[in-house]
C-alpha cells in the first residue's frame, strides 16, 4: 500500500508538469500524511540537511570549472589537439569527437556542458565536410554521456551523498568503464564510416601536432592532478572540485587570457543558477528519502525481489532493466535521488558491491540521457545542430544499442569493473 502511494503520488505530480524538486518534496509530505506523521518542522529540517552537506560542496565548484573550461578556451584546445592527431583518418572528425569527449569527461564531469562544447565546435565542421548530420549528432550525444562516468563526476557525488557510498571509490571505479564506452563508440563509428563519403581533414605536420600539444598541455594536466590527488590521498573529492575550479580559473585568466572580469561575473552567475537547481533537488529529495526510509520501502522491495536475491547477476539485470525504463522518462539526477536510496539496500542485501552498483546505476542513468522522450543531452545536440528529434533518434540508435550491450556485459561479468577498482585503490 505504502509503495503504491509513493509511486502514484510521484507519477501524478510529474505528469501534471510539476518541477521534479517540488514533486519529490510533496511526495514526502503525502507519505507523512499516510503514516499520520506530518510535521512541518521535520520537512524544513530535512530540506536544510539535504542541501547542507559537505560532499555536495563539490557540485558548485565542478559546475564553475565546467563553465570556465568552455569560456576560457580549454575545451576548444582539447578538440584542436584531437583534430591534429586523428582528424585526417577516414571519418576522422568522428574520432576527434570521441577522443575529445573522453578528455573533456576527465575535466568537467557534466554531460550537458561537454555535449554543448563538442556540438558547438564539431557539428558545423562535420556538416561542411559531408558527414551526415543525424549520425554526427548521435555520436556527439553518445560521447557526451561519458562525462558522468569518468571522474570527476557530479553524478557520482550525488549518488555517494544519497547512498552514503565512498565518492572517491566511485570516482576511481568509473575510469575503466568510461574508457570502454569510448572504445565502443570507436568500433561503432568505424563500422558506420564504411558507407560514408566524407572529406578528410588535411594531415597535420608533427610541428603542428607539437604546437597543439603544447597549447593544450595546461588542459591535459587537470585530470592528472585530480586523479593523482585522489589516488594519493592528497585531497578529497570535494577538495578536488575546488582544485579544478581554481586551476581552470588561473589557466583561463592568466595563461589563455580568454576570460576577463566581465565574463567571469557572467560565469559565476550561470554557475550559481545551475547549482541552485541541483541543491534544491537534493533538498526536496531528502524529504521523500527520509519518508522512504521511515516507511521501510527498501524492505518491501527486498520482499518483492526475494526470488532473485540468491542470484546477484539475475537481480542486477532486473534492477538495470527497471532503471532503463525509469531513465526514459526521468533525468539522471532525479533518478539517483529517487531510486538510489530504495535500491541500494537491496543490492547490499544480495551481496553486490556498493561501488560496483553505483557505477552501474549511473551508467544506466546516462543511457537515459540519450533515450527519447526526455533525453536531455540529445535535446542539446538537436538545438545546436538544428535538426528534429526524429532525425537525432535515427542517428543515435546504433550507439544506444552498443551501450546497452556493454551494460549487459558489465552485468554478466562484474569483474570488468570490480577488478580494476582494486588497481586504483
Amino acid at each position: 500500500m505504502t509503495m503504491g502511494i509513493f509511486l502514484a503520488s510521484l507519477t501524478v505530480l510529474m505528469a501534471l508538469g510539476m518541477p521534479i524538486a517540488f514533486a519529490l518534496l510533496l511526495t514526502g509530505v503525502v507519505l507523512m500524511f499516510h503514516l499520520d506523521f506530518f510535521d512541518a518542522q521535520l520537512v524544513a529540517q530535512n530540506m536544510l540537511s539535504g542541501a547542507d552537506n559537505f560532499p555536495l560542496m563539490a557540485v558548485p565548484f565542478f559546475i564553475l570549472a565546467g563553465e570556465l573550461m568552455n569560456a576560457g578556451g580549454i575545451s576548444r584546445r582539447i578538440i584542436n589537439l584531437a583534430v591534429s592527431f586523428v582528424g585526417h583518418i577516414r571519418g576522422g572528425l568522428g574520432y576527434v569527437a570521441i577522443a575529445a569527449a573522453v578528455l573533456l569527461a576527465s575535466l568537467s564531469g557534466s554531460a550537458i556542458a561537454d555535449t554543448a562544447a563538442l556540438a558547438t565546435l564539431l557539428i558545423p565542421m562535420m556538416r561542411d565536410n559531408g558527414y551526415p548530420v543525424p549520425e554526427s549528432a548521435g555520436l556527439i550525444a553518445s560521447g557526451g554521456i561519458i562525462a558522468p562516468i569518468i571522474p570527476p563526476s557530479m553524478s557520482f557525488i550525488i549518488f555517494g551523498v544519497a547512498t552514503n557510498t565512498s565518492i572517491s571509490a566511485l570516482f576511481l571505479a568509473g575510469i575503466v568503464p568510461g574508457v570502454l564506452m569510448g572504445v565502443v563508440l570507436v568500433g561503432v563509428w568505424m563500422a558506420m564510416t564504411r558507407r560514408m563519403t566524407v572529406v578528410a581533414q588535411p594531415k597535420a605536420s608533427w610541428a603542428q601536432r607539437k604546437h597543439a600539444l603544447i597549447d593544450g598541455l595546461w588542459a591535459l594536466l587537470l585530470p592528472v592532478i585530480i586523479i593523482g590527488g585522489l589516488r594519493g590521498g592528497i585531497f578529497t573529492p570535494t577538495e578536488a572540485a575546488v582544485v579544478a575550479a581554481v586551476y581552470s580559473l588561473l589557466v583561463s585568466v592568466f595563461v589563455y587570457r580568454e576570460v576577463n572580469f566581465q565574463t567571469l561575473i557572467k560565469l559565476l552567475i550561470e554557475a550559481s543558477r545551475t547549482t541552485s537547481i541541483v541543491l534544491f533537488l537534493c533538498a526536496g529529495a531528502l524529504v521523500s528519502s527520509y519518508m522512504v526510509t521511515l516507511a521501510d520501502l527498501p524492505a518491501q522491495v527486498i520482499d518483492m525481489l526475494a526470488p532473485l536475491m540468491n542470484d546477484p547477476r539475475l537481480l542486477m539485470g532486473a534492477m538495470m532493466l527497471l532503471l532503463l525504463a525509469v531513465g526514459i522518462v526521468m533525468d539522471l539526477t532525479p533518478t539517483i535521488l529517487v531510486m538510489a536510496p530504495v535500491m541500494m539496500p537491496v543490492a547490499v542485501k544480495a551481496g553486490i558491491d556498493p561501488t560496483y552498483f553505483g557505477v552501474m546505476f549511473v551508467l544506466v542513468g546516462t543511457i537515459g540521457l540519450i533515450t527519447p522522450p526526455v533525453c536531455t543531452v540529445l535535446n542539446v545536440v538537436c538545438g545546436v545542430a538544428k535538426i528534429s528529434m526524429e532525425s537525432a533518434t535515427r542517428g543515435v540508435w546504433p550507439f544506444l544499442l552498443a551501450y546497452t550491450l556493454l551494460l549487459g556485459l558489465f552485468t554478466v561479468f562484474p569483474g570488468i569493473i570490480t577488478l580494476p577498482m582494486t588497481w586504483f585503490r
